[in-house]
């Protein structure tokens, strides 16, 4: 379909590498932490999903801002006294996770590699700027990108200023990514190709939309090694 030259826009979060596996896993240790007399893991889950959403748009992602919700949603449900050692125990459950190896989603680095040889690849992420660049650098496949993009939200003015700014043809132009919301809806909404390769994991907000069904410019992948039968 697209064996010309292609413009491939890849997500980085749990597109190449885990991600939201370690925020589940901080996630199930403030919840045994928290130890509520009635509230099950999902009703916690819930109100924590309310606080991201809002915090979201002020503080945007990452595991420092992940750190802070932990911590309010202690603070709403806490049934005991809380005392500052309490709410520094409950970040470090998110600040563990910037000490996660980068793991990298099987087939990725040899797909990559194969498709830098005949496309120009970037890297198309969101989050606090320090901690993706070190997830980025601690990959190994900047080698395989000619450049890597990070901002506070991945929303359909963003991808119009990154195919203006690198001065991609839109119809050649692909974003890859896990998440309905942040990479497959905003880029086809910018007049982008896209191709959705879903995780089994994907954060529950990032799944609050769906994936338009028969859309021309969407190709749906199960991993990402197929994207060698596509480019």
């Amino acid at each position: 379909m697209a064996r010309s030259r292609q413009f491939l826009i890849f997500d980085a979060d749990d597109t190449l590498w885990e991600n939201n596996i370690y925020f589940e896993e901080a996630f199930d240790r403030f919840y045994e932490y928290l130890s509520h007399s009635s509230m099950s893991h999902a009703e916690v889950r819930s109100i924590l999903d309310e606080i991201e959403m809002t915090n979201a748009k002020i503080h945007g992602y990452g595991s420092k801002n992940y750190a802070r919700n932990l911590a309010q949603c202690y603070q709403r449900l806490a049934e005991r006294h809380i005392a500052e050692a309490d709410l520094e125990a409950v970040q470090e459950f998110a600040h563990a996770i910037l000490e996660k190896p980068i793991e990298l989603i099987e087939g990725v680095e040899d797909t990559v590699a194969r498709l830098s040889e005949r496309h120009s690849l970037t890297i198309f992420t969101k989050g606090d700027l320090d901690e993706q660049r070190v997830k980025i650098d601690n990959s190994g496949l900047s080698k395989y990108f000619e450049h890597a993009a990070i901002v506070k939200e991945k929303n359909q003015a963003a991808y119009a200023n990154l195919a203006e700014e690198r001065n991609f043809d839109h119809a050649r132009t692909w974003m890859i990514g896990n998440s309905p919301k942040s990479d497959i809806n905003p880029a086809l909404a910018a007049g982008l190709n896209a191709v959705f390769v879903p995780h089994a994991r994907t954060w529950t907000i990032e799944k609050t939309e769906e994936v338009p069904q028969n859309h021309p410019r969407l190709i749906q992948v199960e991993r990402i090694r197929e994207l060698l039968d596509h480019f």
